[in-house]
């Protein structure tokens, strides 16, 4: 399937969406933030090694509106970078246990996450609507994930799927994300689909 054809099915789906969605509407399509949470390791490691890709000297600029043309970029970016990028952990590719880095030909699921982020960065998106977000997978293990918070609701770019889903359509466990006001600080999610959620640590 070529990236044209993917979009041009997708879109479809996506304009009935932003159709039937009401802008500025109290929603679940939108998660919960409960409070602060420590940032991953690798998180943390990445931002002192890259400063100037975790800052966000405008803060919080509200959820992205989302127009066709916007969707149509957030499609693209997510097909072309699970399209180019080999599946690899990071003890394949620097033999340590976790590391947060942009892939250049091989990546994990973070590495993935980083690169979508940056590329909807450069397209125009702020920075406040692109969040890394860590989630568990059904069977327990840990996931990570890039969260586009949106006036729709807030849809997961994944690179175990070319879809783009709402958050609240993914099989995941929400745990925790970026800040929508600082890059460098996270905070615990509220996944309001299940009765309780673990403690964060």
């Amino acid at each position: 399937m070529t990236i044209e054809t993917f979009i041009k099915g997708s879109l479809a789906v996506g304009a009935m969406l932003i159709a039937m969605v009401g802008s500025g509407q109290a929603s679940p399509l939108n998660m919960t933030v409960l409070g602060n949470a420590s940032p991953p390791i690798g998180a943390y490691q990445f931002c002192k090694e890259i400063p100037a890709d975790c800052t966000n000297a405008a803060g919080d600029q509200g959820e992205l509106l989302l127009t066709e043309e916007r969707w149509k970029t957030i499609l693209k970016v997510n097909y072309q970078v699970n399209s180019s990028i080999t599946p690899l952990t990071d003890k394949e590719i620097y033999g340590v246990e976790e590391r947060w880095a942009y892939p250049r030909t091989a990546g994990d699921c973070e590495d993935y996450a980083l690169l979508k982020r940056k590329m909807l960065i450069d397209a125009g998106f702020s920075p406040s609507d692109l969040l890394m977000t860590v989630v568990l997978q059904p069977n327990g293990e840990g996931h990570a994930v890039l969260t586009v918070r949106t006036d729709r609701g807030d849809f997961i770019l994944d690179n175990m799927r070319n879809k783009v889903m709402l958050w609240a359509d993914t099989e995941y466990t929400y745990l925790k994300r970026q800040s929508a006001d600082d890059p460098t600080r996270w905070v615990k999610l509220q996944d309001g689909r299940a009765v309780a959620v673990g403690s964060v640590k």
